[in-house]
């Protein structure tokens, strides 16, 4: 008789995959039941298990869909709604965040204060929120000119915009291997073609650039440069260097995705190629997920083209977030929760990398996310399905792979999210299920 998990964990491989796309209805539960030689019960359980693990959702009398792969959906759920320690969503709140907002926050609750937000945002807003966010998103020795400065809701609609200004349709972006999940689902609605480029451990490989580019003209390149997600690689200076001389060279454009930027200190690629490089960066790591603010530097040329795209794709920030990102600026508490953050980072790449000592870790150690790369006797697809039903949320390969039959055999562990305590207890039923298999798992 089939154990109700085993199904599981087979469909949750294929909606990891893509084999199972988003929005696929799956046949009711007697059909499916007779389909695969199951008792109806074990069907349900089978659902039910899919459901738990956020992966379908279904309503009577519309029937269950899947939501997505592990990784791309699009709200973060919390522990308390799925019951699992959550390693899969990278971000982090400190127990003292909320306290100190509310208490920075204070002053906008002013009437006249509020009523100021009320009209709508262009995409440059005023000049002192751009010479505000301009100053404080500076690293390193860079910084924008202010008046290249433009705003959208969240840094994934600064990514989208700036896809949608260099690519048309048919033509192809280069992206990382293994990159920010929603980089494919942005590809497949602007109907551009993303191209994997390999990686190593100092970030994209020129060789692979150039390749590609021989093979067919790329528009542009989608980057990580700092602690890149899912691996974790940071490019050391003369890597950006090369990749600043590729894209003059090829007369490639590129976008740098700079979320993670503020637990380091290098040099942005947009410092080395001011004229190539439209650098996004937002909140959404910094503070929380819920108070983003999307950042947009792009090169003079670009500027006016960028604020027509985002303008007409609904992307432009609205007032009241703009303010409230602004305030927390200009007074100094979003520095000051960012600082914060490296050090709470540093502790938790320290208790991560002694809790799977003699494991395949990789990432910086800077970072809110470490790369697992598994045992040959695991599957990353099965070894996230076993770790959620121990409790623990983690990413497989396949949910960041542009090709997904080259995913490597490795998970992403977000460290960010979890108490400490809680966080360790996580970290030690994974490394007993790398190292001692599925007879390990808690039933």
């Amino acid at each position: 008789m089939s154990d109700y998990r085993t199904i599981s964990d087979g469909l949750a491989a294929e909606i990891a995959s893509g084999a199972l796309p988003p929005g696929t209805r799956l046949p009711p539960q007697r059909q499916f039941a007779y389909e695969r030689g199951i008792a109806v019960s074990t069907a349900s359980r089978v659902y039910a298990e899919l459901v738990r693990r956020g992966l379908v959702t279904g309503e009577v009398g519309r029937g269950t869909y899947i939501r997505g792969p592990a990784g791309i959906v699009t709200t973060v759920a919390s522990e308390a709604e799925t019951g699992l320690i959550n390693l899969e969503h990278v971000f982090s709140i400190l127990p003292h965040q909320a306290a100190d907002l509310a208490t920075s926050l204070r002053a906008l609750l002013d009437p006249a204060e509020l009523q100021a937000t009320f009209p709508p945002v262009r995409p440059a807003a005023t000049a002192q929120a751009r010479e505000s966010a301009a100053a404080f998103f500076q690293r390193g020795g860079w910084s924008s000119e202010p008046d290249r400065v433009l705003f959208t809701g969240a840094g994934r609609q600064g990514i989208a915009a700036a896809m949608a200004a260099l690519v048309q349709p048919g033509e192809r972006i280069g992206v990382e291997a293994l990159t920010y999940p929603v980089i494919r689902g942005l590809a497949a609605r602007l109907g551009i073609v993303p191209v994997p480029l390999s990686v190593d451990e100092r970030g994209v490989r020129p060789d692979a650039i150039a390749a590609a580019q021989k093979q067919a003209p790329l528009r542009a390149l989608y980057l990580q440069t700092v602690l890149q997600s899912p691996l974790g690689h940071t490019m050391d200076e003369a890597r950006r260097r090369t990749i600043a001389d590729l894209l003059e060279r090829h007369d490639i454009m590129g976008i740098e995705d700079a979320v993670y930027g503020f637990l380091c200190d290098e040099e942005p690629l947009a410092a080395m190629a001011p004229n190539r490089v439209i650098l996004v960066d937002s909140l959404s790591k910094r503070l929380a997920p819920g108070l983003s603010l999307g950042f947009v530097a792009a090169p003079a040329a670009l500027v006016d083209r960028l604020a027509r795209i985002i303008r007409n794709g609904a992307w432009t920030v609205s007032g009241l977030p703009l303010a409230m990102a602004i305030h927390v600026i200009n007074d100094g508490l979003a520095e000051r929760i960012g600082r914060a953050k490296r050090t709470d980072a540093a502790a938790r790449q320290t208790l991560a990398r002694e809790a799977l000592s003699g494991l395949d870790v990789q990432g910086d150690p800077r970072a809110y996310h470490l790369w697992l790369t598994l045992p040959g006797a695991w599957n990353a697809d099965r070894y996230a399905a076993a770790a959620a039903r121990n409790g623990v949320a983690v990413s497989p390969a396949s949910a960041f792979a542009i090709d997904s039959a080259a995913a490597p055999n490795g998970v992403r562990l977000a460290l960010g999210s979890p108490p400490m305590a809680r966080l360790a207890s996580a970290l030690q039923i994974l490394r007993r299920l790398a190292i001692e298999g599925e007879d390990s798992q808690v039933e």
